[in-house]
């Protein structure tokens, strides 16, 4: 049972950890300006990641999910997988990126002991993927997504955010794909940043209107799994791939919150939406300070609200997604 939980009988066995804030993409709806360096890098060293993830590991984590930025940027990542992977207790490792380097090395990754892994792909119209992601490579991105298949993750994800007037209509297209392919399609509802209140307001789209639709093409939605997070799951008995949809905005979103998060600076955040993050990194340059470094979470966790407040327009500190990974 996870050491780690909160005043609301939360566990929180689930931690997300970015390695990096640099990505190579401009995202619209993240860095639509690009990537901004501030100062040095300063990201946690693979030392730092072992002694971070040994102590999550021991407080009950069993799942680590690698994010960034675009985590593949880091000439260690393997290594990086590989120090999660000799963890004991850790049972699911995973990842999400762009895609733009998973087709020469999805068996790399594999190999060394990545098992799940999310792929950002926004359209499936390459114009408009070049449009929202500012990168000509949509080719590219899918034949690393054809590699993952190949290489034999147990999971492979596509996330999309469905954007109103920008690549909602891809949706057919999208489902069309997953017909007689084993993805899991996850789309993942806009939400505002400090940085895109404009943008938010010109593109949101409700996931309950992509909901009411796919209940209308005759998808079901799935039983919640004891160790399921927020997302709503959804299967069809005519589709090999599923569909999941991150509703921020929803009633009750954050009752099955079951993750934390550690920038790559090596802050915790209790929140994607959170007023600002705990600093952890004097507690890993030693395996000694393992416990104490426990004790931190833990009391930490006691502050952890409820709920977020995006419903009143409070998006915390948090400038684009690229900051605490997503």
């Amino acid at each position: 049972m996870s050491q780690l939980q909160d005043n609301f009988g939360r566990k929180f066995h689930y931690l997300r950890m970015s390695v990096t804030d640099v990505c190579n993409f401009k995202c619209s709806y993240c860095l639509p300006d690009g990537y901004r360096p501030d100062g040095k890098p300063g990201f946690l060293s693979l030392d730092e990641i072992s002694h971070l993830v040994g102590a999550f590991a021991e407080a009950g984590t069993r799942k680590v999910r690698i994010t960034g930025g675009e985590p593949t940027l880091r000439k260690d990542f393997s290594d990086i997988i590989r120090v999660i992977a000799d963890t004991k207790t850790i049972n699911t490792i995973a990842c999400t990126t762009n895609g733009y380097r998973l087709e020469k090395h999805a068996r790399e990754w594999f190999d060394a002991g990545l098992r799940r892994i999310n792929v950002s792909v926004d359209s499936l119209d390459p114009r408009m993927f070049y449009q929202i992601t500012g990168e000509n490579r949509f080719d590219e991105v899918m034949r690393g997504v054809n590699a993952a298949l190949e290489a034999g993750f147990e999971r492979v994800k596509i996330n999309a955010v469905l954007l109103k007037n920008l690549n909602d209509q891809d949706l057919p297209r999208f489902l069309h794909w997953i017909k007689h392919t084993p993805l899991d399609l996850r789309f993942i509802e806009l939400m505002e940043t400090g940085l895109g209140r404009d943008y938010f307001q010109a593109h949101h789209l409700p996931g309950s209107s992509i909901r009411d639709r796919l209940l209308a093409e005759g998808w079901s939605l799935d039983p919640r799994g004891a160790e399921d997070g927020p997302a709503q799951n959804f299967s069809h008995p005519d589709y090999q791939g599923r569909i999941g949809l991150i509703m921020p905005y929803e009633k009750h979103f954050c009752d099955s919150c079951n993750r934390l998060r550690v920038s790559a600076r090596g802050k915790l955040h209790l929140c994607l939406f959170t007023e600002g993050g705990l600093e952890l990194r004097d507690l890993l340059q030693s395996a000694e300070q393992r416990p104490e470094l426990i004790a931190r979470l833990e009391r930490q966790l006691l502050l952890k609200r409820e709920t977020h407040l995006l419903h009143q327009g409070f998006t915390g500190v948090t400038q684009h997604l690229a900051s605490i990974g997503g």
